[in-house]
């Protein structure tokens, strides 16, 4: 059975609660489409092969992380980039969802508790604040802690590629800090929340110096790769809730 648009948008605002969030762009529905949904799309980003995949799988609703308008003051003039993308959802009559912030910090389905989970952390702390609210989590491993090496192998297992480490830490991590993206700026929130290592998507320039002067470890693991989780999760839970087709549409990116 189909489930109404309408109820799919009000279950994920009920539970990521996007008002909390002074983010950088709208959450929520962005471009509505069909007003029933059989099959739901997944993707990091919004752009035209993600949406062309999606109508290719029969979707009526597409669901990413970064969605098409970013600013607070709402879409502009539109160059031919945005005028395609949009042309493709319309002619495919698909709707989009966008959820950024929101789905960074949730403590269940957020990109950054998962990836703490996943690495195998425990007893996980919000941290690293964003306009207020918390976006990332610390957590602490078992016993004495894991071997900096090991760390490495399990970030590496988790995304499929090389992580860019600069290895300024003790030998064995205690406590890791993790904000998905774009988010090397809370290397410093990371350091006061006591993480020995701290685990975002893209690197900066000052990172490295910052590393090696507080004596941790930073690992720019993919912008990419470390926001994956979240969106796909959240597909899951819609096929579960409304007992849809869930599709993930990977469009690899090694940023």
């Amino acid at each position: 059975m189909p489930a109404a648009l309408a109820e799919i948008v009000a279950e994920l605002n009920s539970l990521l609660a996007p008002e909390r969030f002074d983010d950088y762009c709208p959450n929520g529905l962005q471009v509505p489409g069909a007003e029933e949904v059989s099959t739901v799309a997944t993707g990091v980003s919004a752009n035209v092969e993600t949406f062309e995949r999606a109508r290719a799988e029969g979707a009526e609703a597409v669901l990413v992380h970064h969605g098409l308008f970013w600013g607070r003051s709402g879409p502009g003039p539109l160059d031919r980039t945005m005028a395609r993308r949009l042309r493709t959802l319309l002619e495919g009559d698909m709707s989009l969802l966008a959820y950024h912030l929101p789905l960074d910090a949730h403590p269940e389905v957020g990109n950054n508790a998962l990836i703490v989970r996943a690495l195998g952390a425990h007893e996980p702390v919000p941290f690293a604040p964003h306009g207020g609210q918390p976006i990332g989590y610390v957590a602490r491993f078992p016993g004495d802690g894991l071997p900096a090496e090991e760390l490495l192998a399990r970030v590496r297992d988790l995304t499929g590629r090389e992580p860019l480490s600069f290895d300024c830490g003790p030998p064995v991590v205690r406590r890791v800090g993790v904000v998905s993206g774009g988010a090397a700026s809370h290397l410093a929130d990371a350091v006061a929340a006591g993480a020995d290592a701290f685990l975002t998507g893209e690197p900066a320039e000052p990172a490295m110096a910052q590393a090696r002067e507080a004596g941790v470890h930073f690992i720019a693991a993919g912008h990419y790769a470390t926001e994956t989780f979240g969106v796909r999760r959240l597909g899951e839970l819609l096929s579960e809730r409304f007992g849809l087709r869930h599709v993930f549409v990977d469009v690899p990116n090694p940023i």
